[in-house]
């Protein structure tokens, strides 16, 4: 149990350091905002109390609105990710059921069932931040393409991170 608490706080710091430090210096352009942190709230155990997980997202968004100036919109976006990931869970469940004492991960989970979960929530999460950043929907589809683009970017970079260090992590 301390363990997977460990765990859990050590792999939110690595996802926000890199996050805060490299990822957000990146010029990849207008349509290339990869969010990787949201990964560290999507992998966390199946078995997490759900007020827990929304304090844990509305922290990291706010810790990461901090960094980023944007005055609580991806506290937001990672709330309402928190809020809607058992919905999610419950639609992208296995024939079984979850392991309790397993986190989403491709290595508990699967390659499949991980694009699938986290796809959406990330869509989600991106959907929310980029048109609370615009304000409006004068720009409708450049906001779109950015959502679509910034999310596969994301999703990417998340698989990768994940294969690379966290292939046995439950």
């Amino acid at each position: 149990m301390i363990i997977d608490i460990a765990k859990n706080i050590l792999r939110f710091f690595f996802f926000i350091l890199l996050q805060v430090t490299i990822i957000r210096h990146l010029d990849l352009g207008i349509y290339f905002n990869p969010f990787l942190y949201v990964g560290a709230i999507l992998m966390l155990p199946f078995r997490m109390d759900k007020t827990l997980v929304l304090l844990i997202a509305f922290t990291t968004g706010l810790i990461i609105d901090m960094f980023y100036n944007t005055m609580g919109m991806n506290a937001a976006a990672c709330s309402l990710m928190a809020f809607f990931r058992p919905s999610i869970l419950r639609f992208y469940s296995p024939a079984g059921e979850y392991n309790a004492d397993a986190n989403a991960t491709i290595g508990s989970m699967g390659i499949r069932w991980m694009v699938s979960y986290a796809g959406t929530l990330i869509l989600l999460h991106h959907t929310v931040l980029f048109y609370l950043e615009m304000l409006s929907f004068h720009n409708f589809f450049t906001t779109l393409l950015k959502v679509v683009l910034s999310g596969l970017a994301t999703l990417i970079l998340i698989l990768i991170t994940q294969s690379i260090f966290f292939r046995n992590a439950s």
